[in-house]
């Protein structure tokens, strides 16, 4: 009787023992990919270093999108306002950016705070709503022509 509960012990441990090692292989491989962002009440709390790479999320505030075509001398260059509904940062870029970026949507940018407040962003990352909408009926999807 003895040998047999200290048979279980071992095979409940052991058990115990995989699954921990698993859910840490498990956090470390999603710690990786996900992707951490202050919001802008958060850096100015934080005071956040002039020059120090960071990434802000918020909305695009709405009529804050700007955007210039490209020069002949460089890229197109795109302006907004990203605010999480306490405090604005203006964000200045260049560059390509993401299709989905609007006005009144989410987005992430990462760059880094120049001496005057302003957010000069190296990347634009539009968020998407979780809404799924299905499309209509009969529509045709955005990214095809229909030829004569």
């Amino acid at each position: 009787m003895v040998e047999r509960l200290g048979s279980r012990r071992v095979l409940i441990l052991a058990a115990l023992g995989a699954a921990v090692l698993v859910g840490v292989f498990s956090a470390t491989n999603l710690a990786s990919s996900t992707v951490y962002y202050l919001t802008p009440s958060e850096a100015f709390a934080r005071t956040v270093a002039t020059g120090q790479t960071v990434r802000l999320g918020g909305l695009v505030k709405a009529g804050s999108l700007s955007l210039r075509a490209p020069s002949f001398h460089g890229p197109s260059e795109f302006e907004f306002i990203l605010t999480d509904g306490n405090v604005d940062v203006r964000v200045l870029g260049r560059g390509a950016i993401p299709g989905l970026l609007r006005e009144g949507a989410g987005a992430v940018v990462e760059g880094s705070f120049a001496a005057d407040a302003t957010f000069v962003a190296t990347q634009v990352i539009a968020k998407h709503d979780e809404v799924y909408t299905a499309p209509k009926a009969g529509a045709t999807p955005a990214h095809r022509t229909s030829f004569p």
